[in-house]
Protein backbone atom coordinates (compact mmCIF):
# COMPACT_ATOMS: atom_id res chain seq x y z
CA UNK A 1 0.00 0.00 0.00
CA UNK A 2 2.96 2.49 0.98
CA UNK A 3 4.90 1.73 -2.20
CA UNK A 4 1.82 2.29 -4.40
CA UNK A 5 1.46 5.56 -2.59
CA UNK A 6 5.47 6.38 -3.12
CA UNK A 7 4.82 5.37 -6.88
CA UNK A 8 1.98 7.43 -6.97
CA UNK A 9 3.82 10.63 -6.01
CA UNK A 10 6.78 9.90 -7.72
CA UNK A 11 4.60 10.14 -11.47
CA UNK A 12 2.61 13.08 -10.19
CA UNK A 13 6.10 15.10 -9.05
CA UNK A 14 7.44 13.81 -12.81
CA UNK A 15 4.23 15.37 -14.87
CA UNK A 16 4.72 18.48 -12.09
CA UNK A 17 8.41 18.74 -13.35
CA UNK A 18 7.89 18.63 -16.87
CA UNK A 19 5.16 21.18 -16.78
CA UNK A 20 7.63 23.22 -14.50
CA UNK A 21 10.69 22.38 -17.14
CA UNK A 22 8.49 23.93 -19.74
CA UNK A 23 6.70 26.76 -17.75
CA UNK A 24 7.66 29.57 -19.89
CA UNK A 25 5.38 28.52 -22.68
CA UNK A 26 2.51 29.34 -20.93
CA UNK A 27 3.29 32.93 -22.22
CA UNK A 28 1.65 31.56 -25.91
CA UNK A 29 -1.58 30.18 -24.25
CA UNK A 30 -4.63 31.92 -24.19
CA UNK A 31 -6.31 30.35 -21.48
CA UNK A 32 -4.91 29.81 -17.81
CA UNK A 33 -4.14 26.43 -17.50
CA UNK A 34 -6.73 24.47 -15.32
CA UNK A 35 -4.45 22.90 -12.82
CA UNK A 36 -2.87 26.00 -12.15
CA UNK A 37 -4.61 28.69 -9.42
CA UNK A 38 -3.69 31.96 -8.45
CA UNK A 39 -6.26 34.17 -6.76
CA UNK A 40 -6.17 37.79 -7.07
CA UNK A 41 -5.28 39.08 -3.47
CA UNK A 42 -6.73 41.94 -1.92
CA UNK A 43 -4.14 45.01 -2.43
CA UNK A 44 -4.92 45.61 1.67
CA UNK A 45 -3.86 42.36 2.83
CA UNK A 46 -0.62 41.93 0.23
CA UNK A 47 0.45 45.89 1.19
CA UNK A 48 0.12 44.63 5.25
CA UNK A 49 2.43 41.15 3.71
CA UNK A 50 5.02 43.40 2.04
CA UNK A 51 5.43 45.97 4.52
CA UNK A 52 5.94 43.74 7.65
CA UNK A 53 7.97 41.96 5.92
CA UNK A 54 10.22 44.76 4.63
CA UNK A 55 10.34 46.37 8.53
CA UNK A 56 11.65 42.84 9.69
CA UNK A 57 14.24 42.60 6.58
CA UNK A 58 14.65 46.36 7.23
CA UNK A 59 15.88 45.97 10.75
CA UNK A 60 17.81 42.90 9.48
CA UNK A 61 19.59 45.41 7.53
CA UNK A 62 19.60 47.89 9.73
CA UNK A 63 21.79 45.24 12.16
CA UNK A 64 24.02 44.75 8.98
CA UNK A 65 24.97 48.19 8.76
CA UNK A 66 25.54 48.62 12.18
CA UNK A 67 27.72 45.36 11.88
CA UNK A 68 29.60 47.11 8.75
CA UNK A 69 29.88 50.52 10.69
CA UNK A 70 32.25 48.52 13.36
CA UNK A 71 34.21 45.69 11.30
CA UNK A 72 35.33 48.56 8.81
CA UNK A 73 37.78 49.70 11.62
CA UNK A 74 39.01 46.40 11.83
CA UNK A 75 42.60 45.63 11.01
CA UNK A 76 41.95 43.00 8.14
CA UNK A 77 39.53 45.78 6.55
CA UNK A 78 42.28 49.02 7.26
CA UNK A 79 45.46 46.61 5.92
CA UNK A 80 43.96 44.74 3.10
CA UNK A 81 41.29 47.10 0.69
CA UNK A 82 40.21 44.10 -1.66
CA UNK A 83 38.23 42.90 1.99
CA UNK A 84 35.98 46.44 1.80
CA UNK A 85 35.88 45.93 -2.51
CA UNK A 86 34.81 42.48 -1.92
CA UNK A 87 31.54 43.30 0.54
CA UNK A 88 28.99 45.29 -2.12
CA UNK A 89 30.14 42.31 -4.50
CA UNK A 90 29.65 39.26 -2.27
CA UNK A 91 26.65 40.24 0.24
CA UNK A 92 25.56 41.48 -3.69
CA UNK A 93 26.01 37.48 -4.57
CA UNK A 94 24.45 36.15 -1.58
CA UNK A 95 21.54 38.51 -1.86
CA UNK A 96 21.00 37.23 -5.79
CA UNK A 97 21.64 33.47 -5.10
CA UNK A 98 19.15 33.61 -1.89
CA UNK A 99 16.49 36.07 -3.66
CA UNK A 100 16.38 34.14 -7.20
CA UNK A 101 15.61 30.98 -4.70
CA UNK A 102 12.68 32.67 -3.06
CA UNK A 103 11.04 33.63 -6.63
CA UNK A 104 11.86 30.29 -7.75
CA UNK A 105 10.33 28.48 -4.98
CA UNK A 106 7.43 31.30 -4.55
CA UNK A 107 6.32 30.38 -8.12
CA UNK A 108 6.37 26.80 -7.50
CA UNK A 109 4.36 26.98 -4.21
CA UNK A 110 1.85 29.07 -6.29
CA UNK A 111 1.35 26.52 -8.65
CA UNK A 112 1.31 23.92 -5.90
CA UNK A 113 4.51 21.94 -6.50
CA UNK A 114 5.10 22.00 -2.83
CA UNK A 115 3.58 18.94 -2.10
CA UNK A 116 4.75 15.59 -3.87
CA UNK A 117 8.31 17.42 -4.96
CA UNK A 118 9.40 19.04 -2.03
CA UNK A 119 12.06 16.92 -1.71
CA UNK A 120 12.99 17.50 -5.37
CA UNK A 121 13.06 20.83 -5.11
CA UNK A 122 15.30 21.40 -1.96
CA UNK A 123 18.07 18.68 -3.29
CA UNK A 124 17.88 20.34 -6.75
CA UNK A 125 18.09 23.90 -5.41
CA UNK A 126 20.61 23.46 -2.55
CA UNK A 127 23.40 21.95 -4.96
CA UNK A 128 22.19 24.80 -7.58
CA UNK A 129 23.12 27.64 -4.94
CA UNK A 130 26.20 25.77 -3.85
CA UNK A 131 27.33 25.43 -7.17
CA UNK A 132 26.70 29.10 -8.22
CA UNK A 133 27.73 31.11 -4.94
CA UNK A 134 31.29 28.94 -4.62
CA UNK A 135 32.32 29.86 -8.29
CA UNK A 136 30.74 32.80 -8.47
CA UNK A 137 32.27 33.99 -4.69
CA UNK A 138 36.03 32.86 -6.53
CA UNK A 139 35.12 35.66 -9.27
CA UNK A 140 34.26 38.39 -7.02
CA UNK A 141 37.42 37.51 -5.10
CA UNK A 142 39.20 37.89 -8.26
CA UNK A 143 37.39 40.96 -8.85
CA UNK A 144 38.90 42.51 -5.88
CA UNK A 145 41.61 41.58 -6.35
CA UNK A 146 42.37 43.31 -9.86
CA UNK A 147 40.44 46.29 -8.47
CA UNK A 148 42.89 46.70 -5.44
CA UNK A 149 45.87 45.73 -7.33
CA UNK A 150 45.39 48.02 -10.46
CA UNK A 151 45.30 51.02 -8.66
CA UNK A 152 48.46 50.16 -6.64
CA UNK A 153 50.46 48.35 -9.20
CA UNK A 154 51.10 45.79 -6.60
CA UNK A 155 49.90 42.25 -6.52
CA UNK A 156 50.69 40.39 -2.69
CA UNK A 157 49.96 36.53 -2.96
CA UNK A 158 49.13 36.40 0.55
CA UNK A 159 46.53 39.21 0.27
CA UNK A 160 44.62 37.59 -3.13
CA UNK A 161 44.97 34.01 -0.98
CA UNK A 162 42.93 35.23 1.55
CA UNK A 163 40.59 37.23 -0.35
CA UNK A 164 40.08 33.89 -2.32
CA UNK A 165 39.66 31.84 0.75
CA UNK A 166 37.31 34.44 2.92
CA UNK A 167 34.77 34.93 -0.43
CA UNK A 168 34.75 31.06 -1.37
CA UNK A 169 34.13 29.72 2.53
CA UNK A 170 31.83 32.53 3.43
CA UNK A 171 29.96 32.05 -0.03
CA UNK A 172 29.50 28.03 0.51
CA UNK A 173 28.75 27.59 4.00
CA UNK A 174 26.05 31.01 3.59
CA UNK A 175 24.43 29.59 0.28
CA UNK A 176 23.64 26.16 2.73
CA UNK A 177 22.27 27.59 5.53
CA UNK A 178 20.56 30.67 3.83
CA UNK A 179 19.13 28.46 1.28
CA UNK A 180 17.51 25.87 4.09
CA UNK A 181 15.75 28.93 6.35
CA UNK A 182 14.59 30.14 2.88
CA UNK A 183 12.76 26.99 1.82
CA UNK A 184 11.61 26.69 5.48
CA UNK A 185 9.88 30.29 5.33
CA UNK A 186 8.56 29.77 1.84
CA UNK A 187 6.74 26.16 2.79
CA UNK A 188 5.48 27.65 6.37
CA UNK A 189 4.29 30.94 4.53
CA UNK A 190 2.37 28.88 1.68
CA UNK A 191 0.80 26.68 5.28
CA UNK A 192 -0.07 29.79 6.52
CA UNK A 193 -1.84 31.36 3.69
CA UNK A 194 0.53 33.97 2.84
CA UNK A 195 1.37 34.46 -0.16
CA UNK A 196 5.58 33.96 -0.57
CA UNK A 197 6.50 36.51 -3.81
CA UNK A 198 5.39 39.04 -0.82
CA UNK A 199 7.50 37.97 2.22
CA UNK A 200 10.29 35.93 0.84
CA UNK A 201 12.92 37.93 -1.17
CA UNK A 202 12.76 40.38 1.55
CA UNK A 203 13.36 37.69 4.17
CA UNK A 204 15.94 36.31 1.78
CA UNK A 205 17.88 39.70 1.64
CA UNK A 206 18.06 41.14 4.86
CA UNK A 207 19.13 37.37 6.41
CA UNK A 208 22.16 37.18 3.37
CA UNK A 209 23.02 40.48 4.44
CA UNK A 210 23.69 40.11 7.63
CA UNK A 211 25.32 36.51 7.86
CA UNK A 212 27.28 36.66 4.80
CA UNK A 213 28.79 40.15 6.02
CA UNK A 214 29.22 38.76 9.99
CA UNK A 215 30.91 35.13 8.35
CA UNK A 216 33.16 37.47 6.11
CA UNK A 217 34.52 39.14 8.50
CA UNK A 218 35.31 36.63 11.19
CA UNK A 219 36.61 34.28 8.55
CA UNK A 220 38.98 37.26 6.20
CA UNK A 221 39.99 38.22 9.82
CA UNK A 222 40.61 34.88 11.04
CA UNK A 223 42.99 34.31 8.05
CA UNK A 224 44.45 37.75 8.27
CA UNK A 225 45.67 36.60 11.61
CA UNK A 226 48.08 33.75 9.49
CA UNK A 227 48.76 36.12 6.56
CA UNK A 228 52.05 36.21 5.70
CA UNK A 229 53.24 32.77 7.65
CA UNK A 230 51.32 30.01 5.47
CA UNK A 231 49.01 29.55 2.55
CA UNK A 232 48.24 26.09 3.11
CA UNK A 233 45.11 26.70 5.21
CA UNK A 234 43.67 28.82 2.15
CA UNK A 235 44.55 26.65 -0.66
CA UNK A 236 42.55 23.82 1.00
CA UNK A 237 39.72 25.94 1.40
CA UNK A 238 39.85 26.85 -2.51
CA UNK A 239 40.59 22.82 -2.87
CA UNK A 240 37.31 21.99 -1.66
CA UNK A 241 35.82 24.84 -3.15
CA UNK A 242 36.91 23.52 -6.55
CA UNK A 243 35.43 19.80 -5.95
CA UNK A 244 31.93 21.27 -4.54
CA UNK A 245 31.56 23.29 -8.12
CA UNK A 246 31.05 20.16 -10.58
CA UNK A 247 29.74 17.80 -7.76
CA UNK A 248 27.00 19.90 -7.19
CA UNK A 249 26.95 21.38 -10.49
CA UNK A 250 26.40 17.86 -11.81
CA UNK A 251 23.18 16.98 -9.53
CA UNK A 252 21.44 20.61 -10.33
CA UNK A 253 22.28 19.83 -14.45
CA UNK A 254 20.06 15.97 -13.49
CA UNK A 255 17.00 17.53 -11.53
CA UNK A 256 14.21 18.64 -13.60
CA UNK A 257 13.92 21.94 -11.55
CA UNK A 258 17.00 22.91 -11.67
CA UNK A 259 18.35 22.20 -15.33
CA UNK A 260 16.95 25.20 -16.62
CA UNK A 261 18.27 27.69 -13.80
CA UNK A 262 21.76 26.02 -14.16
CA UNK A 263 21.56 27.14 -17.69
CA UNK A 264 20.53 30.46 -17.44
CA UNK A 265 21.65 31.72 -14.37
CA UNK A 266 25.17 31.97 -14.81
CA UNK A 267 24.92 35.17 -16.76
CA UNK A 268 22.80 37.27 -14.33
CA UNK A 269 24.83 36.37 -11.23
CA UNK A 270 28.22 36.82 -13.18
CA UNK A 271 27.28 40.39 -14.28
CA UNK A 272 25.43 41.04 -11.39
CA UNK A 273 28.57 40.78 -9.54
CA UNK A 274 29.91 42.91 -11.78
CA UNK A 275 27.96 45.80 -11.49
CA UNK A 276 28.24 45.14 -7.69
CA UNK A 277 31.85 45.71 -7.36
CA UNK A 278 31.49 48.88 -9.52
CA UNK A 279 29.10 50.31 -6.41
CA UNK A 280 32.19 48.92 -4.72
CA UNK A 281 34.94 51.05 -5.82
CA UNK A 282 32.09 53.94 -5.07
CA UNK A 283 31.87 52.99 -1.65
CA UNK A 284 35.03 52.99 -1.00
CA UNK A 285 35.61 56.33 -2.34
CA UNK A 286 32.81 57.33 -0.05
CA UNK A 287 33.54 55.92 3.07
CA UNK A 288 37.03 57.31 2.66
CA UNK A 289 35.58 60.78 2.59
CA UNK A 290 32.22 60.59 4.24
CA UNK A 291 32.57 57.65 7.10
CA UNK A 292 28.54 58.17 7.62
CA UNK A 293 27.76 56.84 4.09
CA UNK A 294 28.83 53.25 5.75
CA UNK A 295 25.89 52.81 8.02
CA UNK A 296 23.33 54.06 5.72
CA UNK A 297 24.73 51.90 2.70
CA UNK A 298 23.06 48.57 3.66
CA UNK A 299 19.81 49.84 3.97
CA UNK A 300 19.24 52.05 1.11
CA UNK A 301 20.94 49.83 -1.13
CA UNK A 302 19.14 46.83 0.67
CA UNK A 303 15.65 48.40 0.55
CA UNK A 304 15.59 49.30 -3.15
CA UNK A 305 16.55 45.79 -3.91
CA UNK A 306 14.13 44.23 -2.26
CA UNK A 307 11.42 46.14 -3.54
CA UNK A 308 12.69 45.36 -7.34
CA UNK A 309 12.52 41.81 -6.03
CA UNK A 310 9.48 41.77 -5.03
CA UNK A 311 8.08 43.59 -8.29
CA UNK A 312 10.00 41.25 -10.19
CA UNK A 313 8.57 38.12 -8.10
CA UNK A 314 4.79 38.94 -8.24
CA UNK A 315 5.30 39.80 -12.33
CA UNK A 316 7.18 36.43 -12.94
CA UNK A 317 4.51 34.88 -11.07
CA UNK A 318 1.50 36.31 -12.88
CA UNK A 319 3.01 34.98 -16.35
CA UNK A 320 4.04 31.70 -15.05
CA UNK A 321 0.32 31.14 -14.02
CA UNK A 322 -0.53 32.41 -17.53
CA UNK A 323 -1.69 35.97 -16.80
CA UNK A 324 -1.26 38.24 -18.92
CA UNK A 325 -2.80 41.49 -18.39
CA UNK A 326 -1.38 44.68 -18.36
CA UNK A 327 0.85 45.65 -15.40
CA UNK A 328 2.49 49.27 -16.43
CA UNK A 329 1.14 50.65 -13.52
CA UNK A 330 0.17 47.86 -11.11
CA UNK A 331 -1.34 47.88 -7.51
CA UNK A 332 1.91 46.20 -6.44
CA UNK A 333 3.75 49.65 -8.12
CA UNK A 334 1.87 51.89 -6.32
CA UNK A 335 2.41 50.32 -2.63
CA UNK A 336 5.74 49.67 -3.42
CA UNK A 337 6.42 53.78 -3.74
CA UNK A 338 4.33 53.89 -0.86
CA UNK A 339 6.43 51.91 1.30
CA UNK A 340 9.25 54.03 0.80
CA UNK A 341 9.06 57.22 2.96
CA UNK A 342 7.43 55.36 6.09
CA UNK A 343 10.06 52.44 5.44
CA UNK A 344 12.98 54.92 5.49
CA UNK A 345 12.06 56.62 8.32
CA UNK A 346 11.68 53.87 10.63
CA UNK A 347 15.11 52.59 9.80
CA UNK A 348 17.01 56.28 9.75
CA UNK A 349 15.53 57.25 12.88
CA UNK A 350 16.40 53.41 14.54
CA UNK A 351 19.87 54.37 13.49
CA UNK A 352 19.34 57.93 15.13
CA UNK A 353 18.21 56.59 18.04
CA UNK A 354 20.94 53.65 18.73
CA UNK A 355 23.47 56.59 17.99
CA UNK A 356 25.10 54.75 15.38
CA UNK A 357 27.50 56.03 12.44
CA UNK A 358 28.78 59.18 12.34
CA UNK A 359 26.33 61.29 10.91
CA UNK A 360 23.62 63.53 12.67
CA UNK A 361 20.30 63.05 11.55
CA UNK A 362 18.54 66.33 10.84
CA UNK A 363 15.70 67.79 8.83
CA UNK A 364 17.74 68.70 5.62
CA UNK A 365 19.59 65.14 5.67
CA UNK A 366 16.48 63.35 6.07
CA UNK A 367 14.92 65.35 3.10
CA UNK A 368 17.94 64.53 1.05
CA UNK A 369 18.23 61.18 1.83
CA UNK A 370 14.72 60.31 1.34
CA UNK A 371 14.60 61.78 -2.10
CA UNK A 372 17.36 59.86 -2.74
CA UNK A 373 15.80 56.68 -1.61
CA UNK A 374 12.39 57.37 -3.45
CA UNK A 375 14.54 58.31 -6.98
CA UNK A 376 16.15 55.23 -6.66
CA UNK A 377 13.19 52.75 -6.01
CA UNK A 378 11.55 54.64 -8.78
CA UNK A 379 14.13 53.76 -11.69
CA UNK A 380 14.12 50.16 -10.37
CA UNK A 381 10.81 49.90 -10.40
CA UNK A 382 10.58 51.23 -13.95
CA UNK A 383 14.12 48.44 -14.98
CA UNK A 384 12.20 45.60 -13.22
CA UNK A 385 9.13 45.89 -15.69
CA UNK A 386 10.84 45.97 -18.39
CA UNK A 387 13.40 43.72 -17.72
CA UNK A 388 11.00 41.03 -16.54
CA UNK A 389 8.90 41.66 -19.58
CA UNK A 390 11.95 41.44 -22.11
CA UNK A 391 12.81 38.48 -20.39
CA UNK A 392 9.61 36.34 -20.55
CA UNK A 393 9.25 37.31 -24.37
CA UNK A 394 12.70 35.86 -25.19
CA UNK A 395 11.76 32.56 -23.49
CA UNK A 396 13.95 32.98 -20.55
CA UNK A 397 12.32 32.48 -16.78
CA UNK A 398 12.39 35.92 -14.98
CA UNK A 399 12.92 34.18 -11.77
CA UNK A 400 16.35 32.95 -12.67
CA UNK A 401 17.52 35.91 -14.20
CA UNK A 402 15.81 38.99 -13.59
CA UNK A 403 16.98 39.62 -9.44
CA UNK A 404 20.34 39.38 -10.13
CA UNK A 405 20.56 42.58 -12.77
CA UNK A 406 17.75 44.82 -10.27
CA UNK A 407 19.75 43.87 -6.61
CA UNK A 408 23.35 44.99 -8.76
CA UNK A 409 21.69 48.04 -10.12
CA UNK A 410 19.87 48.77 -6.72
CA UNK A 411 23.35 48.53 -4.98
CA UNK A 412 25.17 50.69 -7.59
CA UNK A 413 22.24 53.38 -7.65
CA UNK A 414 21.91 52.98 -3.98
CA UNK A 415 25.56 53.89 -3.29
CA UNK A 416 25.88 56.34 -6.12
CA UNK A 417 22.83 58.22 -4.89
CA UNK A 418 24.17 58.37 -1.58
CA UNK A 419 27.31 59.49 -2.53
CA UNK A 420 25.25 62.21 -3.90
CA UNK A 421 23.44 62.95 -0.70
CA UNK A 422 26.51 63.06 1.14
CA UNK A 423 28.27 65.44 -0.93
CA UNK A 424 25.58 67.87 -0.98
CA UNK A 425 24.81 67.40 2.50
CA UNK A 426 28.48 68.36 2.85
CA UNK A 427 28.15 71.50 -0.17
CA UNK A 428 25.49 73.24 1.22
CA UNK A 429 26.91 73.79 5.21
CA UNK A 430 24.66 70.44 6.92
CA UNK A 431 27.44 69.15 8.27
CA UNK A 432 28.93 68.10 11.65
CA UNK A 433 32.23 67.20 13.34
CA UNK A 434 31.19 63.59 12.36
CA UNK A 435 29.96 64.43 8.76
CA UNK A 436 32.75 63.89 6.48
CA UNK A 437 35.30 63.70 8.85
Amino acid sequence: MNRTKSNNSKTECNNESEMSANVYKLITNEDKPPDIKYDKENSWIAAVQMFVSFLLAGFGMVAASLLLDVVQHWEVFQKIPGVYILVPALLGLKGNLEMTLASRMSTHANMGHLGACLKQLVVGNLCLIQCQAVLVGFLAAMAAVAMGWIPQGLFDIHQAMLLCASSVLTASFASFVLGLIMIGVIVVSKKLNINPDNVATPIAASLGDLTTLALLSWISSMLYRSLGTSLILPSIIIIIGAILVPACGYVASQNKFTTQALDEGWVPVVSGMVISSTGGLILGYTVSNYQGVAVFQLVINGIGGNMAAVHASRLSTLFHTGQKEKYVISNTTKLLMLMVVPGQLVFVYTIAYLKAGHTSVTPIFILIYVCAALLQVFILLIISHYLVLWMWKLGLDPDNSAIPYLTALGDLLGTALLGVAFYILFAIGDQDSDLGD
